[in-house]
């Protein structure tokens, strides 16, 4: 056994594992709580579609069959929704795992890629275990990539550039002509990856969507999720946009039932429940703006958010706060772990969820 653990590559050794936010029933438990707001993790307070949960109890009676390895029928409404091949969609168990079969597929030892700082860990993560080296690049004065200094950081050994847009933790977003122009500069022999797990969300006039563009540039890929404005975080579905060419060889390296059947089923249904996202849409942006108020009436500086959640500095370290806030019910991310020691990253709830944490928020201040 000393042999087969000394045998694991530098890379996976250097690596801290992914801490995900606490459950609601692990607070409950730990400080003897019996309300717990969760506002860490981004994911959607109203949860799915009614039509989306209907589906699921319909088609769990289906769960003794494998489900379709092709996963035709969400393959074909997402190729019909942004009016491409179903050639250019592949679908993965959360983006988590398009992150990581990606980086088994492209990268060698050495290999570089370039990625905002902060932004998504799992970048980092994904890269270190396949044996490459993640360069990361500081984020502008404003919170945003610095496109830039990002192509100033391209080597010989880039393999690809990871663009969180909008970016996570910070929810900041660059335009869309910034992100064309950048596509325009960068050889087409780099991957430009560009994440946008949050795309519903955004508010801003004539935002970056890159669907049109696949065509013009092979070496461009689109993430997105079911994860966020959908309120699927727990079916684990994501996918990406990108050269058929590329998404073939993914999918040779990627098991063969890799989205359970109620994920299918239920990932179509989101998607014809145009009703319930705007519902999501406008209660996100309606609550952000309570946010907004709330912090500027404490005097706290934040960073407006083109996602589901925002960042606040709270002068006072982060570690201390979310201890503290969780002693009281509620679970928040703390800023330390972007390397932002006094910044907390709160996910945008209901009313009554940002109340909550509002309320809690005065007791420690």
């Amino acid at each position: 056994m000393k042999k087969i653990i000394e045998g694991i590559s530098a890379g996976i050794k250097e690596m801290k594992r992914y801490q995900a936010g606490k459950s609601i029933e692990e607070v409950k438990e730990e400080y003897g709580l019996e309300k717990v707001v969760k506002l860490a993790s981004n994911e959607n307070s109203l949860g799915p579609a009614i039509q989306v949960i209907d589906t699921i109890q319909s088609e769990a009676k289906n769960v003794n069959l494998y489900p379709d390895s092709e996963t035709r029928e969400l393959k074909k409404a997402l190729a019909e929704k942004y009016e491409l091949k179903e050639g250019r969609v592949f679908l993965g168990n959360g983006s988590d795992e398009i992150l990581d079969l990606l980086m088994t597929l492209i990268l060698n030892p050495g290999d570089e890629v370039i990625q905002g700082d902060p932004a998504f860990i799992k970048y980092e993560l994904a890269v270190k275990s396949r044996g490459g080296q993640s360069v990361k690049v500081p984020l502008d004065e404003n919170h945003r990539h610095d496109l830039e200094a990002m192509e100033a950081a391209i080597t010989d050994k880039t393999k690809a550039i990871f663009i969180c847009n909008p970016n996570n933790p910070t929810g900041t977003m660059l335009k869309k002509e910034e992100i064309e122009s950048f596509l325009e500069r960068v050889s087409d022999e780099i991957l430009v990856i560009v994440d946008q797990a949050y795309q519903e969300y955004i508010t801003a006039e004539e935002p970056f969507d890159g669907v049109k563009l696949l065509a013009e540039y092979p070496n461009l890929m689109l993430m997105r999720t079911f994860s966020k404005a959908y309120g699927m975080a727990g079916m684990r579905v994501g996918y990406a946009l990108a050269d058929p060419e590329l998404v073939d060889y993914l999918n040779r390296i990627r098991g063969p039932f890799n989205i359970n059947c109620l994920a299918q089923k239920a990932a179509v249904t989101a998607l014809e429940s145009e009703s319930h996202l705007e519902i999501c849409q406008n209660l996100n942006q309606k609550e952000k703006n309570f946010l907004y108020q709330q912090f500027e009436e404490l005097g706290l500086d934040y960073i407006e958010t083109e996602a589901n959640f925002m960042m606040v500095d709270l002068q006072m370290p982060a570690a201390e706060v979310f201890e503290k806030m969780q002693q009281r019910g509620v679970i928040i991310r703390p800023g330390n772990q972007f390397g932002m020691d006094s910044w907390i990253r709160v996910t945008v709830g209901t009313r009554a969820d940002n109340e909550f944490f509002i309320r809690n928020l005065k007791k420690i201040l």
